[in-house]
């Protein structure tokens, strides 16, 4: 198959659209070719006049770890070019950088979730570009998370750098389906364009979004590989909790836990609360001792999250619920836990970490109501899952 920079640069009609133009790259490191080139040095062989970079959250280099970690703009050595951050000063572009191109190509390896901040970011360029009459294209990259579709669509007045419009947790779109849809909803009069990739099949095993025979390359610090992408849209959920996510271990954000749970004990009442939650997947209990971040240099008790090998059933695979269970297994077995991480996040200052990243409080009120069963949750989540499969329909590519 072949990923949206492979096509452009293999047709020599598109490329010819873009010569005498001044060309920016949105990018991070992540944005390379089949054969493993970054996609800025493969365009400029190609002949065209990169005239800017931009880099989301983590920067183009993707060397900052955390979230609220900010990029400085700099001067690319090789080329002399000036490179933009949407994570530093500014999270929108700004006049004077987006006077620096004609036609801006987004080359970003996303992994599927709303809070990913490269889907927001992939707004905020396409209503400037709308502002500033500019031409978008979208050189399109799998979803390795595949199509499914899980978790509470986002209220109006939550929105955030994490929660860019109403969608739920998990939206099972590519990025260029997403502008597309994003050019609908928010009704923008720009010039788009999708370069779509060939022979993507987000349903085909093994892969169910990503093709094995590509390498994984982290598009974000810790994003290590897909079973982080397939668990991620629970997963992010524990940044907004006192648990440890596993940053400051070799795989963050496939697993969960602390110094004071016992990951057996969480376990068994997840089996106990919610069995056909944990479907599709394998958990393993385990240990593990951070060396930064939340509870780090402590031993902890843990849970890992196997999304993969031969007991994963892609169609079965819910993180979203599964996360939703492990937190209520916590609440249940011990009742005081502090769980709710008090801090700003993503800017948000005035609301919990873990409503900003739910999109509103329902998860949380589930959570924390003694009285509430699985299948309450599901009775809120299963018609926003629906209305968004109704919604995003039309924009779909693959």
């Amino acid at each position: 198959m072949k990923f949206g920079i492979d096509r452009l640069l293999a047709d020599p009609a598109l490329l010819g659209q873009l010569k005498g133009q001044r060309v920016a790259l949105l990018a991070h490191p992540a944005s390379v070719t089949a054969d493993l080139r970054y996609s800025v040095d493969a365009l400029i062989a190609a002949g065209l006049n990169i005239s800017a970079m931009f880099g989301p959250q983590h920067g183009v280099r993707g060397d900052l770890q955390d979230n609220m970690m900010e990029s400085p703009d700099f001067t690319d050595p090789t080329y002399g070019m000036p490179v933009f951050s949407l994570y530093g000063e500014v999270r929108r572009p700004s006049g004077q950088s987006m006077g620096t191109f004609d036609t801006i190509l987004i080359d970003l390896q996303d992994v599927g979730c709303r809070i990913y901040t490269f889907v927001t970011t992939l707004l905020y360029m396409l209503e400037a570009a709308a502002e500033h009459r500019k031409r978008v294209w979208v050189l399109d990259r799998p979803n390795p998370a595949g199509r499914p579709v899980e978790g509470l669509t986002l209220l109006p007045g939550w929105e955030s750098f994490v929660g860019a419009g109403p969608m739920p947790m998990r939206h099972g779109m590519t990025l260029g389906e997403m502008g597309a849809w994003f050019i609908h909803h928010f009704k923008l009069d720009v010039d788009y364009r999708v370069i779509a990739m060939e022979g993507w099949q987000p349903e085909a095993a093994p892969g169910y979004g990503w093709p094995p025979e590509r390498p994984w390359i982290n598009p974000s610090p810790n994003a290590a590989n897909v079973n982080m992408a397939r668990a991620y849209a629970g997963t992010v959920m524990l940044e907004g909790t006192m648990l440890s996510e596993g940053r400051g271990t070799t795989r963050p954000l496939e697993l969960f836990g602390a110094p004071d749970i016992h990951a057996g004990a969480v376990i068994a009442e997840m089996r106990r609360l919610a069995p056909e939650w944990l479907a599709g997947c394998t958990l393993r209990e385990f240990w593990f001792q951070p060396t930064f971040h939340k509870h780090v240099g402590q031993l902890c008790s843990g849970v890992f999250i196997h999304a993969e090998g031969p007991a994963y059933d892609h169609g079965a695979f819910r993180p979203w619920r599964l996360q939703a269970a492990g937190f209520k297994a916590i609440r249940t077995l011990y009742p005081d836990y502090d769980l709710w991480r008090d801090f700003p996040y993503e800017y948000v200052f005035d609301k919990l970490a873990i409503d900003v990243i739910n999109g509103g409080p329902g998860l949380r009120e589930w959570v924390d109501d003694a009285a509430s069963a699985a299948g309450d949750l599901d009775a809120i989540a299963a018609p926003d899952e629906a209305a968004w499969i109704e919604a995003r329909q039309p924009f779909l590519l693959y």
